[in-house]
């Protein structure tokens, strides 16, 4: 039997565990379709560097959906996005860079669902690899992103 507060304890470790990851600005939103009530449907850009590696940027757009739920805040954004990440400076990598570690985290429902990066290191390659997932905490959703960032000399 399931007890009612482990769903709130799992959706509580969630939350702490990204509170490392970065915040990001919004760049902009495009009208997908337009609601008589409510908000429009969207797609938003966002932008965030790399908390810990400085020189990296990343974009990722997103559904926004909109109506009536939408603007109150209790719609469930559907799992579409995209990511881009590039070098837009000098990379210094910290001495210790994890192996691989949230960089950012926005919740795309009121409760259990979230866009996520994840910064892989790739050593062999000297490569950044961001990977954009879309987490359930009930049910695992399969969509995903991926960006690389050959770590090499600025000019």
């Amino acid at each position: 039997m399931k007890h009612p507060w482990a769903v709130w304890i799992v959706a509580l470790s969630g939350f702490c565990a990204s509170g490392t990851a970065a915040l990001a600005d919004t760049v902009g939103c495009v009208t997908t379709a337009w609601k008589l009530i409510g908000a429009n449907h969207r797609i938003c850009v966002e932008a965030f560097p790399d908390p810990k590696v400085p020189g990296v940027t990343c974009h990722v757009s997103q559904a926004r959906t909109g109506g009536v739920k939408g603007s109150l805040g209790l719609a469930e954004d559907p799992s579409q996005f995209s990511l881009a990440c590039r070098q837009t400076g000098p990379i210094t990598l910290p001495p210790k860079l994890p192996k691989d570690e949230v960089v950012f985290s926005e919740d795309t429902s009121l409760l259990f669902k979230e866009t996520r990066v994840v910064r892989l290191w790739d050593a062999q390659h000297r490569t950044l690899v961001y990977l954009g997932i879309s987490r359930r905490l009930i049910e695992g959703a399969p969509a995903n992103s991926i960006s690389t960032v050959p770590v090499m000399a600025w000019r």
